[in-house]
């Protein structure tokens, strides 16, 4: 008789056996991973968020803070047309961001912009709420001061409900 080449069933099964073992452990590792990832990129858009505020409150004085995101925008326009760049149109964000009306989608938040009173725009207030826990576990906000908070996003994601609700928030460090 002669002797076979090849794998046994059962040499197969124990090979499958450690490969699923092996996706066992690593998969909870990625989904952790892609949800920090997700957390770090929504706390950095509201950084840049406020960075965008304050460059408008400066360019345009006196129109104190953009109201929301669609200002902050291109709002429609061309940006690499410098006539086009206005109070209305500031393009300092992307059209993802500064999408019409508020929350804008980006990654695995909506982000929107509140204003707190007419022109001037004296205070403003970002919020990024995740999209579910599955994509982020926290929801970012920020008001005047630029510090971005915290929120661990409850099991039905709800945005900070105001200013005051997030200067009480826990700063990110």
């Amino acid at each position: 008789m002669r002797k076979q080449k090849g794998f046994s069933l059962i040499e197969l099964l124990i090979v499958v056996a450690i490969i699923l073992i092996i996706a066992a452990i690593a998969i909870p590792n990625l989904m952790r991973a892609r949800i920090a990832a997700n957390e770090s990129a929504g706390a950095s858009t509201v950084r840049t968020l406020n960075t965008s505020e304050v460059t408008y409150s400066t360019t345009y004085a006196s129109m104190g803070y953009a109201p929301n995101l669609t200002t902050l925008g291109p709002n429609g326009v061309d940006c690499s047309i410098p006539g086009n760049v206005t109070a209305t149109s500031a393009c300092l964000i992307d059209s993802v961001l500064g999408c019409g009306a508020g929350p804008c989608p980006k990654g695995a938040y909506n982000y929107k912009i509140t204003a707190t009173a007419a022109v001037p725009v004296p205070d403003y207030f970002i919020t990024a709420t995740s999209l579910g826990q599955a994509l982020a576990k926290k929801d970012y906000c920020s008001i005047t001061d630029a510090v971005v908070r915290f929120q661990v996003t409850a099991a039905t994601p709800a945005p900070v409900a105001s200013p005051t609700a997030c200067a009480g928030l826990n700063a990110i460090q």
